[in-house]
């Protein structure tokens, strides 16, 4: 099977380029680096001409603001009609796990621009959903830096490894086009003050987390439920204190 992975330089698309080919998939690497830029179209047409199927797991270089927005919605349209002229027959994309209960933030506001705008076109798609990956947890515990300490909510989550993450995007790849959304979170279930404790304490940062439930993610005041997969989500293997002992030992 022919594949482009746009976004093929980042965290997934890296891990997930290197699966496919593994397996003896032929695989096109799109991302600025490769020379591919979604948003002006620039390389775009040859990176995906005669593929069978697209992965996007593209994402935007800002969180706080309409670059966010901005950027899914060019992307996109962009890549959805370079697929729609190469007569790609599956276009699946990553998206985040919360995405239509955080959309009074500007990022997630975007990711459910770019969900939408799938789903409304012409191609047969699959949306992956996922829990924040363990990899982000540092951006993510920087959210409630104040000074020497962080204030960081108690709102449940189960973060997950980019690998397992990549792993279920492969399977997807080689699978038929599910029409809908699929979910990915991991085995466990942190508080998001808790894994910040978890983390700092590994990384031997002694500076104190403090508990508190205002504290905004990326602009929206948490519900219990924001953060978590729902019912039927593959629940992925790798255990953060996995995942810890192999980043301190690299």
């Amino acid at each position: 099977m022919k594949i482009t992975v746009v976004g093929a330089s980042g965290h997934i698309g890296t891990r997930l380029s290197e699966i496919l080919r593994r397996s003896g998939h032929e695989v096109t690497a799109a991302s600025l680096s490769f020379g591919v830029d979604t948003v002006s179209g620039r390389g775009l047409e040859a990176a995906i001409a005669g593929t069978d199927m697209v992965v996007d797991v593209t994402n935007a270089a800002s969180f706080g603001d309409s670059a966010a927005l901005d950027f899914f919605k060019t992307s996109t349209k962009n890549l959805l009609a370079a697929a729609a002229d190469a007569g790609v027959g599956h276009y699946l994309a990553l998206s985040v796990v919360g995405t239509p209960l955080l959309v009074e933030s500007d990022y997630f506001r975007a990711k459910m621009v770019q969900e939408n705008l799938i789903r409304a076109s012409s191609r047969p798609y699959t949306i992956l959903r996922s829990t924040q990956f363990y990899e982000f947890i540092s951006g993510l515990i920087d959210i409630g830096a104040q000074g020497d300490v962080f204030r960081l909510p108690p709102a449940p989550m189960r973060p997950v490894a980019a690998g397992d993450v990549a792993a279920f995007l492969a399977e997807l790849t080689v699978a038929p086009p599910l029409g809908g959304i699929v979910e990915i979170g991991g085995p466990e279930q942190f508080g998001v003050d808790e894994i910040a404790r978890i983390y700092l304490a590994a990384n031997e940062d002694e500076r104190p987390v403090i508990t508190d439930p205002s504290t905004s993610y990326f602009g929206v005041e948490l519900t219990d439920d924001a953060l978590l997969p729902g019912a039927g989500a593959r629940m992925a293997t790798e255990k953060l204190s996995e995942w810890l002992n192999q980043s301190m030992a690299s």
